[in-house]
């Protein structure tokens, strides 16, 4: 029997009961004007993003689409909160903060499938394992969660948190392990400070959170409002995911106009990193499953991730029924389906 399926937020999803294609917006005369702000200066995560802008993109799915980087990394989800934006690319533990905060937000896509926090070490005896930790000085970002990482990464290890001195320096992970400040750093990207402490030769020791206990989580997402889904704007957002989807099957056949499209907006960017981390960030761009569209989120993966951050005291409480999350507007979800 078909049905139409009943939407998580009531989203408008523009199509008849059991209708599969995606919506156009050829006929549209008046182009929809959305706000994305980044997490943070553009760079290669972000390569797809604009890759779907310098293609014309967001202009074909009716869009006029205006991409800003945040004033201070802070700023993207309490400036989305306040109406400031439409849309921000965030962190999935930073989305739960907001919400258990009383933040009306919705994650609407995940743009990086994978954690990218690591934790990183350089010199002649670097960190290989975790139970080296022990008496090592560890810097992080002073950020509540990866201090929960790095308690959860030892306690998997069995060794005493005691034994570890967790050192605050800010965002400046990498010139303290170049220094010797600390002994190993928790908050380094494998895929950016990685590639970049490579390629000048550093020899850096990546070690992956979710591969020492930490429960695997998508690293950026896109984030919405959910009133504004609920009040009319689900239609372009649905749009906007479309466009950003073929934005990155462009990036994966090629990477280099990518790396172009964020030369255009940053001429001061190293060219060589900026193709090396797209590359490396290739197949984290989309689900481990193919028959997944690209943005599509885990809700199972991101239970268990909320439940951990329950139990290390992150969050006042659990998800219930207020789901951080819907699948819906991705291209192919949410137009219909057989039950």
């Amino acid at each position: 029997m078909t049905r139409c399926i009943v939407p998580l937020i009531a989203l408008l999803l523009l199509t008849g009961c059991g209708e599969k294609a995606e919506p156009g917006s050829a006929s549209k005369t008046k182009k929809d004007q959305l706000t994305l702000m980044l997490d943070y200066f553009p760079n290669a995560d972000h390569a797809g993003i604009y890759l779907a802008q310098a293609a014309g993109d967001y202009d074909r799915a009716g869009l006029d689409l205006e991409i800003q980087p945040p004033p201070d990394p802070a700023a993207p989800l309490k400036l989305l909160a306040a109406g400031k934006v439409d849309l921000a690319v965030s962190y999935e533990p930073e989305l739960l903060l907001a919400r258990d905060k009383g933040a009306d937000l919705i994650a609407v896509a995940a743009v990086v499938q994978e954690p990218l926090t690591s934790v990183m070490s350089l010199g002649k005896n670097p960190i290989t394992k975790p139970e080296e930790l022990r008496g090592k000085k560890v810097g992080t970002a002073g950020i509540p969660y990866q201090s929960a990482y790095l308690r959860s990464i030892l306690d998997e290890a069995g060794v005493d948190p005691g034994t570890v001195e967790e050192i605050n320096v800010g965002f400046n992970l990498t010139p303290a392990m170049v220094s010797g400040k600390v002994d190993a750093t928790l908050g380094s990207f494998w895929n950016y400070e990685g590639v970049d402490l490579e390629r000048r030769k550093k020899n850096p020791r990546i070690l992956r959170v979710d591969d020492l206990g930490v429960p695997t989580y998508n690293e950026l997402i896109i984030v919405a409002r959910a009133p504004d889904l609920k009040q009319g704007k689900a239609p372009a957002v649905r749009r906007f995911l479309q466009a950003l989807s073929a934005g990155h099957t462009r990036l994966r056949e090629n990477p280099e106009a990518g790396v172009d499209a964020l030369l255009e907006v940053d001429d001061g960017l190293d060219r060589g990193l900026q193709s090396a981390v797209v590359k490396a960030t290739l197949d984290s761009f989309f689900p481990g499953d193919s028959d997944r569209p690209f943005g599509y989120m885990d809700e199972r993966a991101w239970a268990t991730y909320a439940e951990w951050m329950v139990d290390r005291d992150l969050l006042k409480q659990p998800l219930g029924a207020s789901q951080p999350l819907t699948n819906l507007l991705l291209p192919g979800e949410g137009l219909g389906a057989e039950r």
